[in-house]
């Protein structure tokens, strides 16, 4: 499977789950259901427009992104908006929130959940990780959840997350890393590859990719096992881990 392959298939499997009627809780197709039902209390869930839960996440950026008010947030990988309506209630009116997603059916199911919930401080964006749609040095913080693993060219993305953050801003990341390689037959898996499970990277390359990017006090904590590959795809228990990834612009 090559990297168009793999975006496309990433797409379309996405954009299912976009076109789905409501909450879907367990919509997440594989490593993501480990932690997520632990991410956000029911106090957060209570604050969200009613269809912005996919249940894709593999933790929650905004507990550790310590977002204040007026500060301009970038979701990498949006989605239905979860995150990014989380963040734009915590940076206020004075705030922006913006998510770029390139599955134009989550676009399009966010901005229509932005419209039903009255948010006036949030924007979802059509485009890719790799080449943000964002002028240099425009956002304050970064957030994305189980996203940059299905990435096929994750330094990229970390290039284009310090260009596009003001000098001292900051990463708050939640994605899948890897304590071991994982099985060939995993590996090569398109249902693993779709369930952020095949293109993950082990956890000090992870640091690597992100310090090579240009950012400094990168820290790396793991907070849970993942169910690494889903009920009906090959499974790889105790290869994945959920991990927090912190740093900032020089």
């Amino acid at each position: 499977m090559d990297e168009m392959d793999r975006r496309q298939a990433v797409r379309e499997a996405y954009a299912r789950m976009a076109r789905s009627e409501d909450n879907c809780g367990d919509c997440a197709p594989s490593a993501q259901r480990g932690v997520r039902r632990l991410a956000y209390s029911q106090d957060e869930i209570a604050l969200l427009p009613f269809g912005a839960d996919l249940g894709l996440g593999c933790g929650n950026p905004t507990d550790i992104a310590g977002l204040r008010e007026g500060e301009v947030v970038l979701d990498l990988g949006s989605g239905a908006g979860i995150d990014c309506f989380l963040a734009a209630r915590q940076v206020g009116p004075r705030g922006r929130a913006i998510g770029v997603d390139m599955t134009p059916e989550m676009v399009e199911r966010a901005r229509r959940l932005a419209l039903e919930g009255g948010f006036q401080n949030v924007e979802f964006l059509l485009g890719q990780i790799e080449e943000l749609p964002l002028g240099d040095g425009s956002v304050d913080v970064i957030i994305s959840n189980c996203v940059i693993n299905l990435s096929t060219d994750k330094p990229r993305v970390f290039h284009e997350a310090y260009r596009v953050l003001r000098p001292g801003g900051r990463l708050a990341i939640s994605d899948i890393a890897l304590l071991q390689e994982l099985p060939p037959e995993v590996r090569e898996s398109t249902e693993a590859y779709v369930g952020c499970l095949a293109g993950a990277v082990l956890v000090d390359e992870y640091r690597r990719i992100v310090e090579e990017a240009g950012f400094r006090d990168v820290r790396i904590a793991i907070v849970g096992a993942s169910s690494c590959g889903g009920p009906r795809a090959v499974r790889a228990d105790g290869c994945a881990v959920s991990v927090y990834v912190k740093g900032y612009k020089g």
